[in-house]
């Protein structure tokens, strides 16, 4: 049962809604909606379509969670949003399902935060601990590893990868692949180093940091081969070190898109 349901909120027949659960003034959640325990929606908030919002997130004024995707292809097939627990979703934020496309589902991880007017298009996939920050903006099939960072402004072509631990700066327009732990600034963005106090505030070794240091001058400094060739070989040099492998794999990996590098890299 409900703990809280404002008299002026509309809550649709068939809406699953948790314990704990309090929906303030002038929300509206649709009918294929499912609420974790302790979600709150603040006010004027809208929920629709096939959407699952996870424990104790809170959902504040005028977002948009679960409508139907910003996309032309779309013809009103029945698609999913998951958005994990212990989230936060701040005003006028706008989170869209997926679409026949792209698997019909968009994924969200746990702890995520999405700060004003940001927005995570059709089909993506973001993993934990991601935070947005105001008016960033995330186009269809996305994929966000765990504990991304991105400045205000900020925004991602469609297909973009981006591994985990990652800082994308304020106002980048990021269209290219982002290895994990890097760190890309500009517009066009390109790769400005390695995250080192993300690094550091996730409580990496010393010693890891200091191989996977190495292992990126090994990869954009070293203007030999290309750049499949160099992750072969770093893969080989730092086959004990979990962070290198971590990128190595990500390079090494099937992609739609080239991979974000330093600015005197072609």
């Amino acid at each position: 049962m409900t703990s809280g349901i404002h008299p002026t909120a509309i809550v649709e027949d068939g809406a699953q809604i948790g314990s704990d659960v309090r929906i303030g003034p002038f929300c509206h959640v649709g009918p294929d909606v499912v609420l974790g325990d302790g979600v709150e929606l603040k006010s004027h908030v809208a929920v629709a379509g096939r959407t699952r919002v996870g424990a104790r997130t809170v959902v504040f004024p005028f977002a948009s969670v679960g409508h139907q995707a910003q996309d032309l292809k779309y013809r009103g097939e029945a698609a999913n949003l998951s958005v994990g627990s212990d989230c936060i979703v701040r005003e006028g934020v706008t989170l869209n399902p997926g679409t026949e496309g792209g698997g019909l589902e968009t994924v969200i991880g746990d702890r995520c935060a999405f700060l004003a007017n940001s927005h995570v298009g059709h089909d993506s996939r973001l993993g934990n601990g991601v935070i947005l920050s105001n008016n960033v903006m995330i186009a269809g099939h996305v994929t966000v590893g765990d504990n991304v960072i991105m400045g205000g402004g900020a925004a991602v072509i469609q297909f973009t990868r981006i591994g985990d631990n990652a800082f994308v700066g304020g106002l980048a327009g990021l269209e290219n692949d982002l290895i994990p732990f890097g760190m890309v600034m500009g517009n066009r963005a390109r790769l400005n180093g390695l995250n080192l106090v993300g690094l550091k505030r996730h409580g990496f070794a010393r010693e890891d940091i200091h191989a996977l240091r190495g292992a990126y001058k090994e990869l954009f400094e070293n203007a030999e081969g290309t750049l499949r060739q160099r992750a072969e070989k770093v893969a080989e040099t730092y086959s004990t070190v979990a962070l290198v492998r971590r990128v190595t794999d990500f390079i090494l990996a099937e992609s739609d898109r080239r991979f974000c590098t330093p600015p005197s890299e072609g």
